[in-house]
């Protein structure tokens, strides 16, 4: 039996309700292509090339995107260290600031449109986009417009100075949010910027490009190409780049530290992760449930710190996954733009096939499966909320990022084997821990390897705290006062 057949028995307290459709209504401002920004203007590829943008809820194009080339990213540099030569390093920190809150603004103003260009181009959810995505995206670029004429309080008795241009590479699980966090803190500490946005969600950075040109951004401060993995690879290699900054796959990030390395480039990676979100005993169950289900299927699963591995104490599994099983039932996978969606589209088929496959792995490994009974729209990409019991360390699913809404669980009995099954991961991204006792939280945070931990919640973001990871997860940090150190010599 395929992991598509599969069910669960019915939920035992009755039928899930039935929402009607809540379709979100705003209108839609989507070009029906969208051009290179470089210099403040829209500019054609010199190659001459566009590639289609798809809705992963229907499987149907939405606009075609300006392909770049080799010619384009040098175009885009050469234009950003003008800019910064000339212009953006010789403003007075205080008017860079401006800037950066004439930004946050207008974002805020457009915020709905955005959300809805963002779960169209993305597949996540409407609410998460609405609720979550857009006023963190309006959160970072007020964060760092308070500190660009800060920045010597940011590093006391030190003089910070910016690096230069900054070459940036955005993954397409969260593209706006993501951009903000590398471009917020770059622009605050007098860099420019060439941004290169996912191949399969680069719509919102353009949107975003329109922003900057209404604020009277001046020309060439942040410059975005757009295209596949060449024009990255292109952008990490040129050599008049002073700062890569990448989020994506472990793969891709060694790659890009291997090209960067005997260079004077600085270089940040936020990479991969396989958190442990770990549920004692003491733990308040329901609650834990709720964070469970945050951990893992926010965003399809498509959330590099997702808690992906649950580590439950042997006294309270039974239990932990009768709540579970019965939960998931209740999620609504559809539509992204209804505001009752709880689950949205997988981003592309290529992903789609990449789950599907490390499904049938932990099936044909031993794993039980259980799944939502949820029907799964006809068109588009969808996957079903998952989880696998009788999970063991050496499983495939155990051990490598699925990037999707499959859960794997485990138990323990101590928390020192806890603590030691956390850790058996060659990431270091993320945790969570759940009991009612703030010393157990205190002890077992010091000894997990991850750069983020949290407890008794998951999945909190906030501009103002450090996001980043160890390992095979990366290095820098990304948020907060940390955040700034990526971007200023000192």
């Amino acid at each position: 039996m395929s992991h598509t057949e599969q069910t669960t028995p019915a939920l035992s307290f009755g039928k899930a309700w039935d929402y009607a459709p809540a379709p979100e209504t705003t209108p839609v401002p989507l070009k029906k292509s969208y051009d290179l920004f470089i210099g403040g203007n829209f500019v054609k590829p010199k190659t001459g090339k566009t590639f289609w943008s798809i809705n992963p809820a229907t499987g149907k194009r939405l606009a075609r995107i300006a392909q770049a080339g080799e010619a384009d990213v040098n175009l885009a540099v050469k234009t950003a260290r003008h800019a910064y030569d000339n212009v953006w390093s010789r403003m007075p920190a205080a008017e860079r600031g401006k800037y950066l809150f004439r930004i946050a603004r207008m974002i805020q103003e457009k915020s709905r449109e955005l959300a809805i260009l963002e779960s169209m181009d993305g597949g996540k959810p409407i609410k998460e986009s609405r609720d979550i995505d857009l006023p963190l995206v309006a959160a970072h670029f007020f964060h760092y417009a308070g500190w660009a004429d800060k920045l010597e309080y940011a590093f006391p008795g030190r003089k910070p100075k910016p690096l230069g241009v900054a070459g940036q590479v955005i993954p397409w699980n969260f593209p706006l949010l993501m951009a903000a966090w590398k471009i917020a803190p770059a622009l605050a500490c007098g860099n420019t910027v060439v941004l290169k946005p996912a191949e399969t969600t680069s719509i919102t950075a353009m949107h975003l490009a329109e922003i900057f040109q209404d604020a009277g951004l001046p020309e060439g401060v942040v410059n975005i190409v757009t295209g596949a993995g060449d024009v990255g690879a292109a952008l990490v290699n040129h050599p008049d780049v002073d700062k890569v900054a990448f989020t994506g796959s472990t793969e891709v990030g060694k790659k890009i530290a291997a090209a960067v390395a005997g260079t004077k480039k600085k270089l940040t990676l936020e990479l991969g992760g396989k958190a442990a979100n770990i549920v004692f005993e003491d733990a308040p169950i329901d609650q834990a449930v709720e964070g469970i289900i945050n951990g893992i299927y926010f965003n399809q699963g498509h959330v590099c710190c997702a808690g992906s591995r649950l580590l439950v104490q042997e006294g309270i599994h039974d239990e932990v996954i009768r709540k579970l099983t019965d939960r998931i039932q209740t999620l609504r996978v559809g539509d992204p733009l209804d505001k009752n969606t709880d689950i949205g589209a997988i981003n592309s088929r290529e992903q789609l096939d990449r789950i599907c496959e490390l499904v049938d792995s932990g099936v044909a490994e031993g794993a039980e499966l259980v799944q939502s009974s949820c029907d799964l729209p006809g068109d588009g990409y969808w996957f079903r909320p998952t989880f696998f019991t009788g999970v063991t360390p050496s499983h495939r699913i155990a051990r490598e990022e699925i990037f999707g809404p499959v859960l794997s669980v485990m138990t323990f009995r101590t928390p020192e084997e806890a603590v030691e099954r956390a850790n058996n991961t060659c990431y270091g991204l993320s945790a969570g821990i759940w009991t009612d006792k703030g010393s157990k939280i205190f002890k077992l945070a010091n000894q997990l390897k991850a750069g983020v931990i949290w407890a008794n919640t998951f999945n909190q973001f906030d501009p103002t705290s450090p996001f980043g990871g160890y390992q095979e997860s990366g290095f820098g940090r990304e948020g907060g006062r940390h955040g700034l150190a990526a971007y200023v010599k000192l």
